[in-house]
């Protein structure tokens, strides 16, 4: 019996084995073995498969992927006074990478669960930021690190105020989040870039957000 495969594991999965073998949609590819590597919080799988060159052969490859499962971002902003709604948490992985104090400035951001992405964007504003959501506007889905995760990610942004707060934010206690909320003016936030804000998500928020968004033409939508 193993753990994730025939038996549940700690959070209740079992046929984790069998994600991707079902595959068909690309007649250049074949799906040989998925092995289950690991399943802990998430899902690590080595999938064995063949390729089609050009040539007509079948080259075998592997390829391990990540499965943290999807999630949704948000970008709140304000029109009138020309700011955005930032967070600034702790992230070992980029402490670990590099970065000097690990402390990310980012949009509001989480995983779907089990809720459909509207619903989990909703979710975690108010968890991380203790504002309400209202009229949402989906800008566009996308693949983040599509050479070894497996997450699409979810991309929102809607307009906040002192009237949409419900509660000061800052994350959930209970499971550890400890987020300080960043509030900066558009102009600022994108002379960060790069800088100050090395989030990936984030950039490509703020910068529709000046592009094509609610701060392009000058900010009048």
């Amino acid at each position: 019996m193993t753990l994730g495969e025939d038996e549940p594991d700690h959070r209740g999965r079992s046929g984790l084995h069998l994600t991707g073998r079902e595959l068909a949609g690309n007649a250049d590819v074949r799906i040989l073995d998925v092995e289950l590597v690991a399943s802990a919080w998430h899902v690590l799988r080595r999938t064995t498969f063949e390729q089609r060159d050009a040539a007509g052969t079948w080259v075998r490859k592997t390829a391990e992927t990540y499965d943290r499962g999807n999630g949704a971002v948000i970008l709140l902003y304000d029109t009138e006074r020309r700011t955005v709604l930032l967070t600034r948490q702790f992230r070992y992985p980029v402490y670990v990478n590099g970065h000097p104090d690990g402390m990310l400035v980012e949009a509001a951001a989480g995983l779907l669960d089990d809720d459909a992405p509207e619903a989990a964007i909703r979710r975690e504003a108010i968890e991380e930021t203790g504002l309400e959501v209202g009229e949402l506007e989906h800008v566009f889905d996308v693949y983040m690190s599509p050479g070894s995760v497996t997450e699409r990610l979810h991309f929102y942004a809607a307009p906040y105020s002192a009237e949409t707060a419900r509660h000061d934010g800052g994350g959930l206690a209970d499971e550890g989040e400890q987020i300080e909320l960043v509030e900066l003016g558009i102009d600022e936030a994108l002379a960060q870039i790069g800088t100050g804000i090395q989030d990936a998500k984030t950039i490509m928020l703020l910068q529709w957000a000046a592009l094509r968004g609610p701060f392009a033409d000058g900010g009048s939508r």
